[in-house]
């Protein structure tokens, strides 16, 4: 699989990445519903065996289950893949995730994953969310600490505005940002693509597919199947009036995919993946299967005049 350098780091990430928010399970706040542990396992070594050779997680997937079944499926592997992981979302003992980034957290976040993780040094390590935001400068300071005292080897941030970035740039600039970007989400191209592409900064772009809406399988019907506890339920996207509008757009999307040959997923990736300023997509995958059709992707190269006809479609 292809391969992009990550901003200025020696990090060279496949063009897609595996994702494994789902894999923290359904029990907790952001959850996807019930998820099989040994399902989260076999997809992990299957993204490996295919090609994939960096992994993202965060502490709060399923409040530290995502990264201790990431260690449980890395264990006694020789040759371990790119890790990257985020800090700056705690919680407490009946479960309610905390917004905090002061240094002693951030330091105590990095030693929890670690453990979990089951690893002596997290590759790529992310502020989750710019929260609070008057926490965000001495977070960063801790973060760039964890690099000196060698827990972690690079640093990035996530979800952070143009603005954020050149605040904590004035103490180190990131070596990656990973914001949300697919065609329902396009709001990256307008101040943060062009602050990544000035400042050499990585981009790992998250949800390409949009939690599976753009992979036209998401329905009306199926919505109405889903677990009680995925969060997609209150995910403004996927109720109306912009659940209509989305799924208007994938119809007029599948026709396009048809022409190329592709799935309506490979598409969303490939349109994330054009600029090469995005270093690689992260996908998630919940059991091996999904990953044969995402994997993909990381091959297809779209015309510029499909790109035009989709950025018409999503003018309008």
């Amino acid at each position: 699989m292809k391969t992009r350098k990550l901003g200025d780091s020696d990090l060279h990430l496949t063009v897609i990445g595996l994702g494994t928010w789902a894999q923290g399970g359904g029990d907790w706040k952001f959850g996807w519903g019930p998820q099989d542990d040994q399902q989260s396992i076999a997809a992990i070594h299957q993204a490996i065996d295919s090609g994939i050779n960096w992994i993202d997680t965060a502490a709060v997937y399923g409040l530290g289950h995502s990264e201790e079944v990431l260690g449980k499926a890395l264990k006694g592997m020789a040759q371990k893949p790119i890790i990257a992981t985020k800090c700056a979302r705690r919680w407490d003992d009946q479960r309610n995730i905390l917004k905090i980034q002061t240094k002693d957290s951030v330091k105590e976040e990095a030693e929890n994953s670690l453990k979990r993780l089951q690893i002596e040094t997290i590759d790529l390590y992310q502020v989750h969310w710019p929260e609070p935001d008057e926490q965000i400068e001495e977070g960063w300071e801790a973060m760039n600490e964890l690099v000196q005292e060698g827990k972690v080897r690079y640093v990035g941030v996530s979800n952070y505005s143009a603005s954020q970035l050149e605040r904590i740039s004035q103490i180190k600039k990131p070596t990656s940002l990973q914001p949300p970007y697919s065609m329902i989400k396009p709001d990256f191209e307008q101040d943060l693509l062009p602050y990544c592409q000035q400042h050499h900064i990585g981009v790992v772009a998250y949800s390409p597919m949009y939690k599976g809406l753009l992979t036209g399988k998401i329905t009306r019907e199926r919505m109405a199947k889903l677990a009680l506890n995925d969060h997609r339920h209150n995910d403004p996207n996927f109720n109306e009036p912009k659940l209509t509008q989305n799924l208007d757009l994938i119809e007029k999307l599948r026709p396009i995919a048809d022409d190329l040959g592709i799935t309506l997923a490979q598409l969303s990736i490939a349109w994330a993946l054009r600029w090469p300023t995005v270093t690689s997509a992260i996908v998630g995958a919940r059991n091996a299967k999904q990953l044969q059709e995402t994997v993909a992707a990381s091959s297809v190269e779209l015309p510029t005049n499909v790109v035009e006809e989709i950025n018409a479609y999503l003018e309008e």
